[in-house]
């Protein structure tokens, strides 16, 4: 792991930063479990190290460092982090520095400057006691939902003192279904679920806001190696497509795509939605010529020599957006801090899935049979951008493949409306920026990345150039009407 590690700060053998050759307790648990530790075994390891730390080195501070409580563990944070400021997070130059004067004696020089705990209370009387610990929060078993799955075994949750539950769920119609009846907290959504839920589309009307994106491209589009004489869609004239959702940018940019080859998505072709996991599945029984589907089931295909990647979506819209993490209006009003805390670990695990040096690792905590259950080596191919793609013998390479960037655009959430009521999904006025602005939650998302130490976007809206045409958010019904093959 790479992940900043809670240990003592005032401690020379602590490393503040571990990596894949740390021997220490905690890591050589995580190395020795095939599905990674849980968030409580990962405190309990770190309890044990803490109180080993209290009774073994005299010159550590004297001061209780057990996590009983997440009062405990946010005090280790601000520790943490104050110490590696000083040393300009140069773990090295700690280790050595403490070496020489000891850890008490660092202590007791900067509380003589900062007074510590004044700092730790103030840090927590502006977050407040979380009003919820323990959580539970839906994933479906795709790449898209990286930073949501690998803040558990990583350590993201625990990092802003949450015990969370990540749950493995079928599709989104269930996680649509078990956020409103409340048994999620949290959960991951297709972008356009957020809109949808709020506006009573294919569900009843529920305030759900969307504060975090969780990645851009990372989609495509497959057919049956039958068709690899077939590569012009005007050829797909009754061909049977998979998209997991209505509500999805997969249903969307499919449609976009095939109508801009002049073929009608509702009179040419069929789309059904097909859970995920069940795409291969129904390409190799023959249900489905093709799919547009999120990742590794693209990458799976071509494991399985049963389909072959006919184009990423990044082609069709370079940096559109796929999936998110979503709540209810009523979760974040009701339960700030715990909101807030879950919000942050969010972004931050979504800004360590972004750095490609991070991807091997992230393939190999995320694979196991708990979460995506799918072999390394596809899903390594999918966030590497590295893979074959079933029709050449050579190795694609292709950094850009799926990336990962929290920010969630209004001008994004006002495309995908003008998409819905395209096709019939909405009908009638739509205030768009209205919406956008109600669901999507940008001036939050760029507060907590600012937070964090990352620089967010100056603007909430931008232009975008899908398939050689510009989409401008100030003119969506324009938009709308431009288009030759729609409903509305």
């Amino acid at each position: 792991m790479t992940t900043k590690s809670l240990a003592n700060p005032f401690d020379a053998s602590n490393s503040l930063t571990h990596s894949n050759s740390c021997t220490c307790e905690l890591c050589s648990a995580e190395a020795r479990s095939a599905q990674g530790l849980s968030d409580r075994d990962r405190q309990i390891l770190m309890e044990k190290q803490a109180e080993k730390d209290h009774i073994h080195r005299a010159d550590a501070p004297t001061a209780d460092t057990r996590f009983d409580s997440s009062d405990d563990m946010m005090d280790r944070v601000v520790e943490s982090a104050i110490v590696r400021g000083v040393f300009g997070h140069h773990d090295p130059s700690r280790r050595n520095f403490i070496r020489m004067i000891g850890g008490g004696t660092l202590a007791a020089a900067l509380g003589s400057v900062l007074p510590l705990d004044k700092v730790k209370a103030a840090v927590k009387e502006s977050m407040g006691p979380l009003e919820k610990t323990k959580l539970k929060v839906g994933f479906v078993p795709i790449t898209c939902a990286t930073p949501i799955i690998m803040a558990e075994p990583m350590g993201f949750y625990a990092k802003y003192g949450l015990d969370v539950e990540v749950i493995k769920t079928a599709g989104w119609a269930v996680a649509r279904d078990k956020s409103l009846n409340g048994e999620y907290d949290a959960s991951h959504m297709l972008t356009p679920m957020p809109l949808a839920m709020t506006l009573g589309a294919g569900s009843s009307a529920t305030p759900y806001i969307m504060p975090a994106v969780e990645n851009i491209n990372g989609q495509a589009i497959v057919l049956h190696n039958k068709h690899k004489d077939k590569r012009d869609p005007k050829q797909w004239k009754g061909f049977k497509f998979g998209v997991p959702f209505e509500y999805s940018m997969h249903n969307f940019l499919l449609r976009y795509y095939v109508a801009e080859h002049g073929i009608d998505p509702d009179q040419d072709i069929q789309i059904r939605v097909v859970p995920p996991p069940e795409m291969v599945a129904n390409l190799r029984a023959g249900n489905l010529d093709g799919y547009l589907s999120p990742d590794p089931f693209n990458q799976r295909a071509v494991y399985e020599k049963v389909g072959f990647i006919h184009m990423l979506t990044k082609d069709i819209w370079e940096g559109h957006p796929c999936c998110a993490f979503a709540c209810s209006q009523k979760f974040a009003t009701e339960m700030p801090n715990t909101y807030a805390a879950l919000f942050k670990s969010i972004v931050d695990a979504t800004h360590y899935s972004s750095k490609p040096e991070n991807r091997a690792e992230i393939a190999k905590a995320i694979s196991p049979t708990n979460y995506l259950n799918q072999p390394e080596v596809v899903v390594q191919q999918v966030l590497t951008g590295r893979y074959v793609d079933g029709l050449e013998a050579k190795v694609q390479d292709v950094p850009g493949r799926i990336d990962f960037d929290p920010f969630p655009w209004h001008s994004m959430a006002v495309w995908i409306l003008t998409q819905m009521k395209r096709w019939g999904y909405i009908n009638g006025e739509v205030d768009y920026r209205g919406i956008a602005e109600q669901v999507y939650l940008a001036s939050d998302t760029s507060q907590v990345m600012r937070d964090l130490g990352y620089e967010p976007p100056s603007k909430t809206y931008e232009n975008y150039m899908i398939m050689g045409k510009e989409f401008d958010y100030t003119q969506p019904e324009a938009y709308i009407n431009s288009f030759a093959i729609k409903r509305s």
